[in-house]
């Protein structure tokens, strides 16, 4: 049961000493819309295992940052991004699939992270809010980096688009085209780094491949449009969060936990309504 109504929610977003709430719903809304952006691209692939790869290696960074008393959140965009841009390198030569090199990766930043962790005391009591995502660990630095982050890399993919959509479609016939895939892998790569890090404050590494692919597979289902698909999915990641969180605070719940079963249940809802959905559509049109 609820112990808090959406009104008293609203009122306490508005309360001067309840700040971390604002920033937390502030960073969660900024960080799905970028991810459910990003996360089209990432379902239409079928590179689904490339999100969970780079969450976790930002996982090192995280480590590094906090044995060296800096930025984590800069830590954890050095690691990914250095991830990232292998995965892009050591996937194009053709005997290798691109989710054989993944997971190579995946598995060996995770275990330098391990190795890091085994090494610094007080890791794992001062960053537990990493891996599981936090109401209070947004910072207004955070959600104003979040924020810049976000919007350079829904520019970059408008700039870009054209030339990602190719590669995603048809990557041996955008060779053929002329268009550079190394460096089209490469941005998508930096920008999935950049969703996952901005990500991590609020639903944390562990859970935030879910905010990557449960909105752009649930708009899948809605339109066959990328542009569209973009824009729904952006909206069912806004909207899960917000909720997510609002449940999270009126039943004191893990708030990451929260926020990925919320998106999991609007999945659920329109896979099951979809069919009926379609099929009023098909009897309009004729």
């Amino acid at each position: 049961m609820l112990d808090i109504s959406l009104l008293d929610f609203f009122h306490d977003l508005t309360n001067p000493q309840l700040g971390f709430l604002l920033r937390a719903v502030g960073m969660s809304v900024v960080a799905a819309v970028v991810c459910g952006i990003i996360g089209c691209y990432v379902v239409l692939r079928g590179v689904a295992f490339i999100g969970d790869a780079v969450s976790h290696a930002v996982f090192p960074g995280l480590a590094i940052a906090f044995a060296l008393q800096g930025s984590v959140l800069l830590g954890g965009a050095v690691a990914g991004a250095t991830v990232a841009l292998l995965i892009a390198a050591f996937s194009q030569r053709r005997q290798l699939r691109e989710d054989s090199v993944i997971g190579i990766f995946f598995a060996a930043a995770f275990a330098l992270g391990m190795v890091i962790i085994s090494r610094v005391e007080g890791y794992t009591a001062s960053l537990t809010s990493f891996l599981f995502g936090s109401l209070t660990g947004v910072s207004r630095t955070d959600l104003t980096i979040g924020l810049g982050v976000s919007l350079l890399v829904i520019a970059a993919v408008i700039a870009i688009g054209p030339q990602l959509n190719a590669v995603c479609l048809d990557r041996e016939t955008a060779r053929a085209m002329g268009i550079p895939v190394l460096l089209l892998d490469a941005a998508l790569y930096l920008f999935i780094t950049a969703a996952v890090v901005i990500s991590v404050r609020t639903v944390g590494n562990i859970l935030v491949l879910a905010l990557l692919i449960t909105p752009a597979a649930t708009a899948r289902m809605l339109t066959n449009t990328l542009q569209h698909m973009m824009l729904i999915s952006a909206g069912i990641g806004a909207a899960g969060s917000f909720i997510g969180i609002y449940l999270a605070w009126a039943i004191d719940l893990p708030a990451g936990a929260t926020i990925v079963l919320t998106l999991t249940v609007i999945f659920l809802l329109i896979w099951a309504l979809s069919p009926l959905m379609h099929s009023a559509f098909r009897k309009e049109s004729h």
